[in-house]
């Protein structure tokens, strides 16, 4: 509920507040005095898009802020959702500065306008000519049947298995689409896996393989040069070993005269020892080393392989192809894990489906066994509101395929006059009969207390006399309800009102300003008895005014 709105700085107000009570609250004024400028402020905290063109003063910014009750509204969620505190008041506030950036706030911490807009569908619902649109719309004519069912739990349980059956099927779908890829492919990445599975690749293998094959191609070559080494070093005629020997025969007996000297005959006994080692270590690299043209060949075949298999994944290293050989297997993983979450998926749907069929068979149901009622009840209030030969019928169909509110599909099917087939409301009814018809189904729906606070703009178009004061009876009744206020240029409906307010203009210096102002009785009356009188207030019209007032 609002319980108060203050404006700065917006079009013709300078700066105003307001408090609203309970029930049933009407504005007046002249044409041009500012009303629709109220309404339009109030939906800048509901979040309205706007520009610089609202600013009456341009060097300052433009501040609207509402205060709301929210008891009862079950918004504890939408809170929590958007991390923002909760308590049993919140205030919405919108600025708008002089180059035209909006902000947005709730209880003081800034939001996007997303997020504010959402929140004040939630707080105030606005009933104008733009809204009865929405009355040509298959949703919004579902969902006032469903609010007049009192479907919400079931709705809920609906929707909540539907939003998830919708998004398993999107699931499915991607992953189908995914899975048809990978099935064309796979064949051949199972072909690529396997030939590098038979490959038996090892790590470094590559560089063992090279020089093995350097070393058998030159097997011969090494043979004799290492039997040259050996017989330098070992032969039977003159070596190393003997060379050395006579050395150290030399020197050995002159040794301890010269520490220098004792030094070289150790260094050369340590260098036969080396030489006869390396010598024998010739010898038995001699005796490995053997050529083998069949070695040979299985080597160049496999170094061939390995080249061959890297030329074509276009790798650099055994080891890369190694890395791809574990690629290629999580790639075929990764298809056979689609075939299971594919049919995991089918059979959760299959199961949500079933589901969705109970639960949209409850909500048609419910639905068709409140639609005879429904009906009654619009035609005896088109009736009250002075549309005798009104029919009202629900048009059912059933569709294929579940929707967000189930299979059915219906149609306000509407006749204003006899003898005229009813029809769709969009090809049939005049803005007068629009206005009933859209003030008659708020009114049926507002008795479930499903509405928050509603505002009426030109709610009495195409009414007057009998008809509008029970257009105000309407009003009023759903005011004990909830918070009404409408907009209007009747005195019957303005007589049925709890807060009066009147809206005007007074010229300042070079500038118009929009006033509001709360009528006490004395001066509703007044205000009243000029609308009765094109505002000459006579005696007449004053009286007049007081009848209205005590009917």
């Amino acid at each position: 509920m609002l319980i108060r709105l203050s404006i700065e700085n917006y079009v013709l107000i300078h700066s105003l507040e307001v408090e609203i009570r309970p029930g049933f609250s009407v504005i007046t004024g002249e044409t041009g005095s500012g009303k629709s400028i109220f309404l339009g402020a109030l939906g800048l905290i509901l979040g309205q898009r706007t520009d610089t063109g609202v600013l009456l003063d341009k060097t300052k910014k433009c501040i609207v802020e509402g205060l709301f009750s929210i008891v009862g509204y079950h918004l504890e969620d939408f809170f929590k959702g958007n991390d923002l505190d909760y308590d049993n008041q919140v205030t919405l506030r919108r600025e708008i500065n002089q180059y035209g950036k909006s902000r947005a706030f709730i209880n003081d911490t800034p939001v996007n306008l997303s997020i504010l807009k959402e929140l004040g569908d939630k707080l105030v619902n606005i009933h104008s000519q733009h809204s009865i649109i929405t009355l040509n719309e298959a949703d919004f004519q579902l969902a006032v049947l469903d609010n007049y069912a009192a479907n919400q739990p079931l709705l809920h349980s609906y929707r909540s298995t539907y939003k998830r059956w919708n998004t398993l099927i999107k699931i499915w779908s991607e992953l189908h689409d995914k899975s048809e890829r990978y099935k064309e492919e796979q064949d051949y990445i199972e072909f690529l896996y396997n030939e590098l599975v038979a490959a038996n690749l090892q790590p470094d293998e590559q560089p063992f393989l090279e020089e093995r094959l350097e070393l058998l191609n030159h097997a011969e070559e090494i043979k004799n040069a290492l039997e040259r080494t050996r017989i330098a070093l070992t032969g039977e005629e003159e070596n190393v070993i003997e060379l050395l020997n006579r050395a150290l025969n030399a020197l050995n007996p002159i040794q301890k005269y010269n520490a220098a000297i004792k030094e070289i005959v150790e260094r050369l006994k340590s260098n036969i020892i080396d030489v006869k080692d390396i010598s024998t270590e010739i010898v038995s690299i001699d005796e490995q080393i053997e050529f083998n043209p069949d070695e040979a060949g299985n080597v160049t075949q496999r170094l061939d392989l390995l080249f061959r298999l890297q030329h074509k994944h276009h790798k650099s290293s055994v080891e890369e192809l190694i890395i791809l050989k574990e690629e290629l297997k999580t790639r075929l993983q990764v298809a056979d894990g689609m075939q299971d979450q594919l049919v995991s998926c089918t059979n959760e749907i299959q199961t949500l489906e079933k589901e969705l069929a109970r639960l949209a068979g409850d909500l048609s149901k419910a639905r068709h066994n409140v639609a005879g009622n429904f009906e009654k009840e619009i035609i005896t209030m088109l009736h009250d509101l002075g549309m005798q030969q009104a029919r009202f019928i629900i048009g059912f169909s059933t569709s294929d395929s579940p929707g967000p509110y189930g299979t059915d599909r219906i149609k306000f099917l509407f006749s204003s006059n006899k003898g005229l087939d009813v029809n769709e409301i969009s090809k049939i009814a005049s803005g007068g009969e629009l206005s009933r018809l859209m003030l008659s189904i708020k009114s049926m729906i507002s008795q479930k207390n499903l509405l928050p606070t509603i505002f009426f703009d030109e709610i009495d178009s195409g009414v007057s006399g009998e008809v509008a004061g029970k257009v105000g009876n309407i009003l009023r009744n759903m005011g004990k309800r909830m918070q009404v206020i409408a907009i209007t240029h009747l005195p019957q409906i303005a007589a049925k009102s709890d807060q009066h307010f009147w809206i005007y203009k007074k010229d300042n210096q070079d500038i118009t300003t929009t006033y509001i102002k709360q009528l006490s009785k004395s001066e509703k009356i007044e205000e009243i008895a000029k609308m009765l009188s094109d505002n000459l207030v006579t005696p007449i019209a004053l009286k007049n005014a007081k009848e209205l007032l005590n009917n």
